[in-house]
């Protein structure tokens, strides 16, 4: 279940929390168990739902059919559920806009109208263009289950790739389309995932990608030896050639991305969502053997852009909190790097390169700062925002001369603006128009202590003049997982809750990636009970 989808049922269900209580509590069918015992390791572990598992077995769906006839006679007798319903649903039903990314003369962006299933892709020549449509995903499936994303231009902006996934499946197929012509091209990708295109020109791509799967296993079978390869324009996939594969260890994800320039070409290997190996290719040379930069999975670095011969890294190697570095190739061994941007207190979440200069975003108590430097780290300046919230974007060439960030929180609708890079003038590029009066309401920080005394800070929205009588419904969130952040950002589904005087709380828990490496790690493997720890120390918070 789509997260979003989860918030609403849940604030749903806390909003009629109260007026439910008169009703019996439906009694479900039993749920049967089986004898299933796994040995792990000379521990025996009990696992007598595991029948349950396979969604398409007959006996699970005529499980969840049973289940779903007691839940919904229950929430059927709830008296003002479709009002509530038309609520959400008007809340919802807003334009929601992508920021703009330039290829050539052309702007590509996103939009949804409000309750399409998917956005719709949308192309202009200049900022005063007229946008046409371009990739329109709700006309491809009746039932609007196709998602669409373009991964990738050529070098001369003549053609974008992009992918197309169905039924909310990983697998991806790779589909072309001419710029000028707004015609799709034959050429079709099959059994991709997790990838981008790397173009080289425009003759054609280096992309990730799987052998086929078995039939019947293409929706659960294991993904197995992803490889490189490189896609010739016009050719079949038959004839892709390969670049890089390792039958030793099968699991491993295996990413490219290719420099702005076309000199270089980087490898990424990683074992899971924590660590990763760098390995590169001089694609001036004749030789198509990378070369390490990085070995081992302990630390976590990606390649930010390339300074002539030398490499722009972001990385937590001897960093916890995120570095940036520059790194010859020829003496790749971290005692050689050199120190562009120095770790902080502050989580360095992201640097990016446009028009010559770099963009660092940093997590000041869960919350965006977003730094311009010149390529040698000098501080140019902090790129001031209109309240508490997130902001993202800062994409594009280095030939640009200004860029787009997107920014929000909690009580700030998402609003794109432009920003000049020479002046620093950020200006409102386009707002969004939403049916609530979120002057109305309010965002306030605060910190509680957790059981070993770490101090977790936790953001609480709700009604300007709230009373903190202890009569409100209150609805906490936290995830406290996978170094994921959970910074501000409008969430249209909340304010059915504050509209009825409730309060929205969500916990910045160990595990995410609120501050650094350290935080990620505390909510780890055997620290994880760090993570629930936490949440229980937020909802005392609010209980008192």
């Amino acid at each position: 279940m789509k997260r979003k989808t989860l918030s609403v049922l849940c604030l749903i269900f806390l909003a009629l929390s109260f007026s439910c209580q008169k009703q019996e509590a439906p009694v479900y069918p039993a749920t049967a168990k089986v004898d299933q015992t796994d040995d792990y390791f000379g521990t025996l572990v009990a696992d007598p739902y595991r029948w349950l598992e396979d969604d398409q077995a007959p006996e699970v769906k005529a499980w969840v059919e049973e289940q779903n006839k007691v839940t919904f006679a229950f929430l059927d007798k709830i008296p003002y559920r479709g009002k509530i319903r038309q609520r959400v649903t008007e809340i919802y039903n807003y334009p929601r806009y992508s920021a703009p990314l330039k290829a050539g003369d052309h702007f590509f962006f996103s939009k949804n109208d409000g309750l399409q299933n998917q956005s719709v892709i949308y192309v202009q020549k200049g900022l005063e263009g007229d946008p046409e449509v371009f990739l329109d995903p709700n006309l491809m499936a009746p039932d609007g289950t196709v998602r669409v994303n373009l991964i990738g231009f050529s070098r001369n902006n003549l053609y974008a790739a992009y992918s197309r996934s169905e039924a909310g499946s990983d697998w991806q197929e790779i589909r072309i389309m001419d710029i000028a012509s707004r015609q799709e091209l034959p050429d079709r990708l099959k059994w991709v995932k997790f990838t981008g295109a790397s173009w080289v020109g425009d003759e054609g791509f280096y992309y990730s990608g799987f052998d086929a799967p078995a039939p019947g296993d293409e929706l659960k079978g294991l993904s197995r030896f992803q490889k490189i390869s490189f896609h010739k324009l016009g050719r079949p996939q038959e004839e892709d050639v390969l670049v890089y594969e390792d039958r030793e260890h099968p699991l491993r994800y295996k990413g490219v991305q290719i420099t702005e320039d076309e000199k270089y070409l980087f490898l990424t290997l990683s074992e899971g969502t924590h660590g990763n190996e760098l390995h590169y290719l001089d694609l001036g040379r004749k030789s198509r053997t990378f070369r390490p930069l990085i070995r081992g999975f302990e630390s976590d670095t990606g390649v930010i852009d390339n300074v002539g011969a030398s490499f722009l890294f972001l990385t937590n190697l001897g960093a916890p909190n995120n570095r940036v570095v520059l790194v010859d190739p020829r003496t790749p061994e971290p005692k050689d790097w050199r120190t562009v941007i120095p770790e902080k207190p502050e989580a360095l979440v992201s640097a990016r390169t446009v028009g010559g200069q770099l963009f660092c975003t940093y997590l000041k108590d869960a919350s965006t700062r977003v730094y311009q430097f010149d390529l040698q780290g000098n501080l140019i300046r902090e790129i001031v925002f209109p309240a508490l919230g997130s902001a993202g974007g800062f994409d594009g060439r280095r030939d640009d001369t200004f860029t787009f960030y997107t920014f929000t929180s909690y009580t700030y609708p998402p609003t794109i603006f432009q920003y000049d890079i020479l002046s620093g003038e950020s200006r409102v590029f386009r707002e969004t128009e939403v049916k609530v009066e979120t002057k109305d309401y309010e965002v306030e920080q605060v910190f509680t202590t957790s059981k070993d005394g770490t101090r977790v800070p936790m953001f609480l929205v709700h009604k300007k003049g709230f009373v903190k009588n202890g009569r409100a419904p209150a609805y906490l969130y936290g995830y406290g997982g996978f170094n994921s952040s959970q910074l501000p950002r409008f969430n249209p589904s909340v304010y059915v809750l504050l509209e009825n005087g409730g309060i929205y709380a969500v916990a910045n828990l160990r595990g995410g990636g609120e501050y650094g490496e350290d935080w990620h790690r505390a909510g780890m493997l055997g620290k994880k009970q760090n993570v629930f720890d936490d949440f229980i120390a937020a909802a005392e918070y609010l209980i008192r």
